[in-house]
């Protein structure tokens, strides 16, 4: 995609609030279905409850796997987002520890940026369910910013 299409589909997501065409730019974010709330200065990812999303039935918890692209995909995505990159970040690489189990509800993430360079950025990104301050996981992530 063209970095001026791209650059527009970012604007527009931010002037009506919707990111979902930005979010169906990347397949597997569609797949296990990550939305995108803007709440003021802030963006909250948002992956819904989904019994595809399972890993293990017996609990029923969130599969590692899952809460892991989750993550991930919200800090590609926050990138895009906020730090005026024309075109989808790559992952460099990404590390994960997970907390707690992710149960079968809704489950919300967070990224902050902790530096981004011309050619790389480096984000810090949580996840909780019932509660901000009781994370399932966090992780953090570095990505490729640079012109492909």
């Amino acid at each position: 995609m063209a970095a001026l299409n791209l650059n527009t589909l970012v604007r527009q997501a931010h002037e009506q609030n919707d990111y979902d065409s930005l979010i169906s730019l990347i397949p597997y974010a569609k797949l296990i279905g990550i939305e995108c709330l803007r709440l003021g200065d802030d963006m909250v990812f948002r992956l819904p409850a989904s019994k595809d999303n399972i890993g293990n039935p017996i609990l029923p918890a969130l599969h590692g796997g899952v809460i892991a692209g989750f993550m991930e995909h919200a800090a590609m995505l926050h990138l895009l987002m906020f730090m005026g990159i024309p075109h989808l970040p790559k992952i460099i690489d990404f590390s994960i520890d997970y907390l707690r189990a992710g149960h079968y509800r809704d489950t919300y993430a967070q990224c902050q940026v902790w530096r981004q360079g011309r050619r790389v950025a480096n984000v810090a990104i949580t996840a909780w369910q019932t509660n901000q301050t009781e994370p399932i996981a966090t992780a953090r992530a570095h990505f490729k910013v640079d012109e492909p």
